[in-house]
């Protein structure tokens, strides 16, 4: 019989005070079907005991690595880009991303890989179901097609859904290297992967099929935007225009400037908005976001 050789996968896993969390998120990782995982895990500076425990999983499983611990980091995104920097690819065909408090479903990583080889593509995103503590679930639907700028504009879904290819990952890495400090001004890291993957023309599927539950709880740093709660929280940045400075950064660290459609609509920090409405409908996939950004143009609160 010819023995098939399960595809590699560093997992790099962002952790900060998940004691609550860990145990289950780990245990469905390494629970993966027909891949080999190596799990990395990065702690935030923290005030429970999570990485006590991820230091006893660490002797129980010879899999699990974990990086040096002491940094504050204040966030997600920079602990990501600490993992990318920090961590090895070499010998790994391909690297996930892993947030403390979600539970993987059994087949996540391997479903991603074969659709990354079916449709040729270098980075992979799903949807997602959301969950919470009183059974309440919920899809999270970002599955919509692609648009020429979207990734200026929006990430390509949640980053703990992300799988990337070793060549994707190791550019990334690269990038993230020489811009550390620009990188690192982008509070979202899933947005700067995929927005430095679609600008490098990096072939990226965005899966309709949940891979993972997605937990709700109240220290969620972002979490899923379905209801009125979320909406007008994120409609509270929008309108202190956090929302438009974070897309200047990521152009900004792209090296994006001289780009056709910024060079005529988002130019030194300006907006032309009478282009980017016109645009609106090539900038988000959502028809909800898509509408949202054309209004938002009209009465020049983008």
């Amino acid at each position: 019989m010819i023995q098939t050789v399960k595809p590699k996968i560093a997992v790099l896993f962002a952790a900060y005070n998940g004691i609550d969390w860990l145990s289950e998120q780990i245990e469905s990782i390494l629970n993966q079907s027909d891949v080999q995982i190596t799990i990395f895990i990065s702690v935030d500076l923290s005030t429970d005991s999570t990485y006590e425990a991820c230091q006893e999983l660490s002797q129980v499983y010879d899999n699990i690595e974990i990086l040096k611990y002491g940094a504050r980091f204040g966030g997600a995104g920079k602990n990501f880009l600490r993992l990318f920097v920090d961590v090895d690819f070499t010998g790994f065909d391909y690297i996930s991303l892993a947030d403390q408090d979600d539970i993987w479903l059994p087949t996540k990583l391997i479903d991603a890989i074969n659709a990354l080889n079916a449709n040729t593509c270098d980075g992979y995103s799903s949807n997602v179901t959301a969950f919470w503590p009183d059974g309440k679930t919920c899809l999270i639907d970002k599955a919509q097609k692609q648009v020429a700028y979207d990734f200026f504009f929006e990430p390509a879904g949640p980053g703990c859904t992300y799988v990337l290819t070793n060549r994707l990952a190791n550019q990334f890495k690269h990038f993230v290297q020489e811009n550390r400090h620009d990188a690192e001004l982008v509070v979202a890291h899933d947005w700067l992967i995929y927005a430095y993957a679609r600008f490098n023309n990096y072939g990226w599927y965005i899966d309709k099929k949940p891979s993972m539950l997605y937990r709700q709880h109240a220290n969620n740093q972002v979490g899923a935007n379905v209801n009125l709660t979320a909406y007008f929280k994120r409609l509270k940045l929008v309108k202190s225009k956090w929302y438009q400075g974070e897309v200047f950064k990521v152009i900004n660290v792209l090296g994006a400037k001289s780009h056709p459609f910024i060079k005529k609509n988002l130019v030194k920090g300006q907006v032309n908005y009478n282009g980017l409405a016109l645009s609106a409908f090539k900038c988000r996939r959502r028809l909800r976001d898509k509408c949202a950004l054309l209004i938002l143009c009209i009465v020049h609160l983008f």
